[in-house]
């Protein structure tokens, strides 16, 4: 059998088979294809995404959390997987080694997750709800205030100063709740305020 094939039909020849080599190679083969064809949804997609900030320092870093279970419906929902915030300006998707272990943290059996109190002269602390915590703060923050509010100077210039007691204010937050936060404290005369960035 005589093959008359021409120089350039010889290197056609040759590249279509170097093509289908290096595809078969880079598994594009039928087993692939029909795979491909047949694509299973991902892992994360029946979870509820969740976007917050680390807690760890004064970064904020944006983190993505999936969970499962409807909340709304009473379920408690189970952290199942964390992850950087690629959309988030000040980390761009990446955690230092703290943050990328927030969900041990999160389901840390030792964490608490409601408020205690400790009466004076007992030995531990008690459980108590939310609404007696806050109850319990703003309590104990207008005594002191009635007691201690400097509302003058020596020369009888008003300065509404009130020195007994500090606020530490969280730096993970974006501008507007620090401004908010900040306009609170000062307005009810605080003058000791900082927050974790500085300490």
């Amino acid at each position: 059998m005589n093959i008359d094939l021409s120089r350039r039909g010889f290197l056609r020849l040759a590249g279509a088979g170097v093509a289908a080599t290096s595809l078969g190679a880079m598994g594009f083969g039928e087993a692939e294809a029909a795979e491909a064809a047949h694509v299973r949804a991902f892992k994360l997609f029946t979870t509820t995404e969740t976007r917050n900030t680390c807690p760890y320092c004064s970064v904020a870093c944006g983190v993505i959390m999936y969970s499962r279970g409807d909340v709304k419906v009473g379920e408690t929902a189970e952290l199942i997987h964390l992850e950087g915030d690629a959309d988030h300006p000040t980390n761009r998707g990446t955690l230092c080694p703290k943050g990328a272990a927030l969900k041990d943290f999160v389901k840390a059996p030792t964490r608490l997750t409601m408020p205690r109190h400790r009466a004076p002269g007992a030995s531990g602390f008690t459980e108590i709800t939310w609404d007696e915590a806050l109850d319990k703060i703003a309590r104990a923050l207008k005594d002191d205030r009635d007691q201690n509010m400097i509302l003058t100077n020596e020369d009888g210039v008003p300065v509404n100063r009130w020195t007994t007691t500090g606020f530490l204010a969280a730096s993970a937050t974006t501008n507007e709740t620090a401004w908010l936060t900040y306009k609170a404290v000062r307005s009810m005369g605080i003058v000791g305020f900082d927050n974790q960035a500085r300490v």
